[in-house]
């Protein structure tokens, strides 16, 4: 029986994306896109989401592609644009969920300790999570083991009633391996119609 959930939050709970920034700097989508690809990457990112700080992160990237300085300042500076607002189907379901009072509610993010204040500030919805593990503040992030085993270890949760939500099929691949039931999330929709079909939403 399921009796916690688990939540990731960029692009389950939060529409974040940084094309939604650099669509206002690079007229050009091919230029954009190879910027994002091959300068300020998800690799890169996921650097910050594992705590490595800002600056450290923007100073290597200005040595390697001083060309593109506004730019790479940018990612940070301007990083709130990234962010279009809650993923409204959701964030529906969790107050659902969360009405039922049937289970326990934690989100586990990859997302820089800098940053993640801000979307603190920003969604209310963020406190009705009975706790929130984020990586950068962990210095560790999924996919790896330990970062799930923070969670579960630190608010006594019991992998095999356990359900876990993320966009990141390498993140759900990981959980799986934990013993935890987890669900791919792709629309709010599918999501929805996962949880009827597994008993959770009626």
């Amino acid at each position: 029986m399921i009796k916690t959930i688990i939540f990731d939050l960029g692009a389950v709970l939060i529409d974040w994306n940084p094309h939604y920034l650099y669509e206002t700097i690079f007229t050009d989508e091919a230029e954009r896109h190879a910027f994002l690809e091959t300068v300020c990457t998800a690799e890169w990112n996921e650097e910050q989401d594992g705590g490595r700080s800002i600056q450290e992160a923007t100073e290597l990237l200005l040595s390697q592609f001083p060309q593109h300085e506004t730019a790479i300042r940018a990612y940070y500076g301007r990083w709130p644009e990234m962010l279009r607002g809650p993923i409204e189907g959701t964030v529906a379901i969790f107050s659902e969920l969360k009405a039922s009072g049937n289970y326990t509610f934690y989100a586990l993010t990859n997302w820089s300790a800098e940053t993640f204040p801000i979307a603190l500030a920003t969604y209310e919805f963020l406190s009705w999570f009975d706790g929130i593990v984020v990586s950068g503040v962990e210095k560790d992030r999924k996919p790896f083991a330990s970062f799930y085993n923070t969670l579960l270890n630190r608010y006594n949760i019991d992998p095999a009633q356990a359900l876990f939500i993320d966009d990141n099929l390498r993140n759900i691949k990981a959980a799986e391996q934990l013993g935890i039931t987890s669900i791919h999330f792709t629309t709010p929709d599918a999501l929805r119609s996962e949880l009827v079909a597994q008993g959770i939403l009626v």
